[in-house]
């Protein structure tokens, strides 16, 4: 049986995803929900019930475990989960089958995943920051923006921005810009959430 070693792994908490690339060409990018309730610790395994209301879990830490496993810290104290290379793999190969099997057994079991926490009535507002002036001429530099409900993430948000204009689509290009949520680099996928401030630059040539 062909073995698969992390060349890289990074804990997304913004967008509370662990991301890990294997040395087979595999790049997975597994939510902290599904890593808590696939977890394989004995307590887990031979439950019948499945873990529920853990949609906004995350991870404060994680420990590496000699050379084969990471022992992850979640935010709702749970530490017993030990995740050998072979066991996230896995997870990131049969993502399609476990996710419908865990959310039919949620069902089956009349549980949910839970409600996202919300700190704010009515839709999202966050704050964006443009410093395009050698691309694109704005009538101001910053803007309030309510998200819609489609809108989940930078990538998202991208591409509604160049919904305004060709000098837009321009600008916004995925190679002609970058951009930080709340003043940390970001990828495409971050989550946004309400009082997040977006800042979005020309990359460099």
């Amino acid at each position: 049986m062909k073995e698969h070693n992390p060349i890289a792994i990074n804990l997304h908490k913004k967008s509370r995803l662990l991301e890990i690339a294997f040395d087979t060409g595999e790049n997975y990018k597994l939510s902290c929900e599904y890593l808590r309730t696939h977890a394989k610790s004995a307590e887990i395994k031979t439950s019948e019930i499945p873990v529920a209301q853990k949609i906004d879990v995350n991870i404060d830490s994680i420990e590496p475990q000699g050379s084969y496993a990471l022992r992850l810290f979640f935010d709702d104290g749970y530490d017993q989960g030990i995740y050998s290379w072979e066991t996230l793999y896995d997870l990131g190969k049969n993502y399609d089958q476990y996710w419908p099997e865990y959310l039919s057994a949620l069902e089956k079991n009349l549980l949910t995943r839970g409600v996202q926490a919300s700190s704010h009535d009515g839709k999202p507002k966050v704050k964006i920051l443009y410093f395009m002036d050698k691309l694109i001429k704005f009538t101001d530099e910053e803007e309030d923006f309510e998200l819609p409900d489609e809108i989940k993430t930078v990538q998202e948000l991208l591409a509604l921005l160049r919904e305004r204009g060709l000098r837009w689509q321009r600008a916004f290009q995925d190679d002609a810009v970058q951009f930080t949520v709340n003043k940390e680099f970001a990828e495409l996928f971050t989550v946004l959430e309400h009082g997040d401030e977006i800042a979005f630059v020309p990359r460099a040539k």
